[in-house]
């Protein structure tokens, strides 16, 4: 399972309205950096081949099958630190992040 805070969801929700369609976020990782993954989240406009994981107040998220062991027992949240602001994600499963804090190693 993955956590979404409130911050996290009240963010999701207001890019949802912002954009006036959409069925939730997907979460995913890439290949990248110097550490190999990168955390990648995008809409869903429609829910195609993935199959809602959860539902947190009304806002779907959706993981590929084949993400899910790099991001079970993840937590999202919506963080701002004087003029930066952004998503955190908490990782259990990450052993380590390159310098520059952009990728990451399980």
């Amino acid at each position: 399972m993955i956590t979404l805070t409130s911050a996290a969801i009240a963010k999701i929700k207001k890019s949802l309205e912002k954009r006036g369609h959409g069925e939730g976020i997907k979460i995913g990782v890439k290949t990248t950096g110097c550490s190999g993954l990168a955390y990648v989240l995008e809409y869903v406009d429609y829910m195609g081949p993935y199959t809602p994981c959860w539902t947190f107040d009304g806002v779907q998220v959706f993981i590929d099958p084949k993400h899910e062991p790099y991001l079970l027992g993840m937590t999202v949240d919506y963080v701002r630190q004087g003029l930066n602001e952004g998503f955190q994600f908490i990782n259990p499963n990450e052993r380590d992040r390159c310098g520059c804090g952009e990728s990451f190693r399980v």
